[in-house]
């Protein structure tokens, strides 16, 4: 384009020269030797048809030359262009600037291809944290399932939580999972996971709390050794010979015999309280306490947390005693109860 233009440009002021050489020129005119001594001038005579009038055109004269020498460029000129623009064309379509296009097309769809990769390499990533929490979930249903097992003192076979469960298929038909399909099993299995991880939750906390009610419930003997020997209610005094009502159990047994809790609790006393020696009041929650009286000496202080069975004090025979034994009662808000019912042994 740049070169078209400096061509235009050129024959515009070629042919202002040529017109203004041509007025520059005096108007004489231009005569032809034929070479017999005359002289011809060459003139062109147009004559109209209607008026007959005859008009001469002077081919020699400097206007008309320079109106041809401004045809001439200005054919040439015209040319030029054209073939000019054609030349631009025709570089337009050159294959090393197609080659070019097509690159960047390849790029283009190159670049395209890669964001569906990525796009579809975070869906799987989607997918594949999804199956790791599912999995994460099954492993704790499985520990859960076990526990529980354990708990409920059920037989190992019964309920297996280390392999997965037997499953059987009467048709072979079905059609390939799509990731539509797939996405919506997982959250369906997911969902189904969240409902059987609650259930199991509620089913270990039921578990829990009668272990638990099993623990606090006073049961059992405090005393692995001796015998009974008074029960609780009416009786004579053994050092006035009165009628007396006896308001617990009396083991007897020899001294320095472990005194054990026959529930889980709170030790709400320990220490020395009148008419019952060195005493252990344990508090179970649920409106029982029970107590160990006449000990020779006490394994635990006021505000400790005992467990079922553990060891509480050495049986001894301080206080109102006429010998070794354990003075055993069974409070229920307050009031002392037949200890009988809860060590399980009748009189």
């Amino acid at each position: 384009m740049r070169v078209a233009k400096a061509c235009l440009i050129s024959l515009f002021w070629g042919t202002l020269f040529c017109i203004v050489y041509a007025l520059a020129r005096p108007a004489t005119g231009s005569a032809h030797n034929d070479g017999l001594g005359t002289i011809h001038l060459m003139n062109v005579i147009f004559v109209g048809r209607k008026t007959g009038r005859v008009k001469q055109l002077d081919l020699r004269h400097p206007v008309v030359v320079a109106a041809a020498v401004a045809l001439v460029f200005g054919i040439v000129g015209g040319a030029f262009s054209i073939g000019v623009s054609l030349g631009v064309h025709h570089h337009g379509a050159n294959p090393i600037d197609q080659l070019g296009s097509w690159s960047a097309d390849l790029l283009r769809e190159q670049g395209q291809i890669e964001a569906v990769r990525r796009s579809l390499q975070e869906k799987v990533n989607a997918l594949a944290m999804r199956v790791g929490q599912m999995n994460a979930n099954v492993i704790r249903l499985d520990a859960l399932g076990k526990r529980l097992t354990r708990m409920a003192n059920l037989d190992d076979g019964e309920f297996d939580f280390g392999n997965p469960p037997a499953l059987g298929g009467e048709s072979a038909d079905g059609q390939p999972a799509q990731i539509p399909n797939l996405t919506a099993m997982v959250d369906d299995l997911q969902s189904q996971l969240s409902s059987r991880e609650q259930q199991l939750g509620v089913l270990e906390n039921l578990i829990l709390t009668r272990e638990l009610n099993k623990q606090v419930y006073p049961e059992g003997r405090p005393v692995q050794e001796g015998w009974i020997s008074s029960y609780f209610g009416r009786r004579a005094d053994p050092f006035t010979g009165f009628s007396a009502v006896h308001k617990g159990l009396d083991f007897a047994g020899p001294e320095g015999t472990t005194v054990s809790s026959v529930a889980a609790g709170l030790v709400t006393y320990a220490g020395e309280r009148a008419g019952y020696g060195q005493m252990v009041e344990i508090n179970h929650g649920n409106g029982l306490a029970t107590r160990y009286c006449h000990n020779e000496k006490l394994l635990v202080k006021q505000g400790d947390m005992v467990r079922k069975g553990q060891e509480v004090a050495l049986m001894g025979s301080t206080g109102h005693s006429t010998g070794p034994h354990l003075h055993f009662e069974v409070l229920k808000n307050g009031s002392q109860v037949d200890p009988l019912r809860f060590i399980g042994e009748d009189r």
